[in-house]
């Protein structure tokens, strides 16, 4: 854990090789059959943002009204652009964070930052399989003129944090990803909660739990890059 001053001293000091050698996660099964992705299941074992003491069930998918494995080639090789805000803390920003196969260090520390646990002012390195995925996602419903930004209401969480969202009973898992770096809870104006998680889930680079909530803003989904995974919260 760090103070942001001290988490942009320290540069890229995270295991980025992985994803730089392979950017194209989000697309590697991208051959299968449409009939094969509807009748895969998930496994719902590992650690997930679902209540501790609550098995996560798994989830008929929504309509396959957008679907990441039909994504070519070219939209991975793209500039990939994040436009994100913070409603915790009021920020927004628009940042490039990957060019010509490689990640743009300052972009991805201010993304991290936007990230970050707000009620504790720490930082960590996120995942950036999960910005892959984040990403990806608000590139593809952008195709379709829906270019809102992405509504982040949780990232990075210290343990303590955590442990407090449990006590005021709020869903979070004792060993939440969250903590790690690796989840993010979002939200996309106007895009409703099932297909927005839809979405998520088809890019198959981890867990996926959809939390539905009454009002006017609606529920969130909670994206990580765990096991696959699928859960109503």
């Amino acid at each position: 854990m760090h103070s942001r001053r001290n988490f942009l001293k320290q540069g890229l000091s995270v295991g980025l090789a992985s994803v730089l050698a392979d950017p194209l996660t989000g697309c590697a099964q991208m051959s299968r059959p449409s009939s094969a992705r509807s009748t895969e299941a998930a496994s719902q074992s590992g650690s997930g943002d679902a209540h501790d003491n609550v098995r996560s069930h798994e989830l008929q998918p929504p309509p396959d009204l957008f679907d990441a494995q039909t994504l070519d080639l070219e939209f991975w090789l793209k500039p990939r652009v994040l436009d994100v805000t913070r409603p915790a803390s009021g920020e927004r920003a628009k940042l490039l964070y990957w060019k010509d196969g490689e990640i743009v260090p300052a972009a991805y520390q201010e993304l991290c930052h936007l990230l970050r646990d707000v009620s504790a002012k720490q930082t960590l390195a996120i995942d950036p399989k999960l910005l892959e995925t984040l990403w990806g996602t608000q590139a593809f419903v952008a195709r379709y003129g829906m270019r809102h930004p992405l509504e982040i209401l949780s990232g990075y969480r210290t343990p303590q944090t955590n442990k407090k969202l449990i006590e005021e009973g709020v869903p979070a898992a004792r060993q939440s990803l969250h903590i790690q770096g690796k989840a993010a809870d979002i939200r996309i104006a106007n895009l409703n909660s099932e297909v927005l998680g839809g979405l998520v889930r088809s890019f198959r680079q981890g867990g996926v739990g959809f939390y539905y909530r009454p009002g006017e803003r609606g529920g969130w989904i909670h994206a990580d890059t765990g096991l696959q995974r699928v859960w109503k919260g």
